[in-house]
């Protein structure tokens, strides 16, 4: 019998895997678990949260903050895949204002790089981010979508 403890560790991709299902729960301190204690997250300069953002705390209270201030986030689908220059994450889902009830789909790929178990950087690219950027101004206005 050995005294030898092996452990398992998780690829990069689990790592994101299980980030994208703390998202998809809600679950903060899952997370923030998955984080690099100084992460950078890269989002689109057109949203209100948009810039580089570094730390675990400041990307929970500037990014993820900010998205459910205006809007329920629900991540319908989200695929990983692994590769050389790292980890491609999609995210589909829907927001929901919380001021008008307007209902934005929203799709997203992100660039992960993890190291030693954890995502030290993510660099996010939104399908339309100037459509975007409007849905977060009419939910925070509490105005609907002009029709034509």
């Amino acid at each position: 019998m050995s005294d030898r403890i092996e452990t398992v560790t998780e690829s990069p991709a689990d790592v994101v895997r299980g980030l994208y299902d703390a998202l998809r729960k809600g679950d903060v301190p899952g997370v923030l678990a998955k984080l690099a204690p100084e992460v950078i997250v890269d989002e689109p300069n057109q949203l209100p949260y948009g810039g580089v953002h570094q730390g675990r705390e400041v990307f929970v209270e500037s990014v993820l903050g900010a998205m459910m201030g205006y809007a329920d986030v629900a991540v319908t689908d989200a695929e990983v895949f692994e590769g050389p220059a790292g980890v491609i994450g999609t995210l589909v889902g829907t927001l929901t204002a919380h001021t008008t009830g307007e209902e934005f789909p929203l799709t997203m790929v992100e660039i992960h790089q993890v190291e030693d178990g954890a995502v030290c950087k993510i660099d996010v690219f939104t399908k339309n981010p100037h459509e975007l950027a409007a849905f977060y101004a009419r939910a925070e206005a509490g105005t609907q979508p002009r029709t034509q």
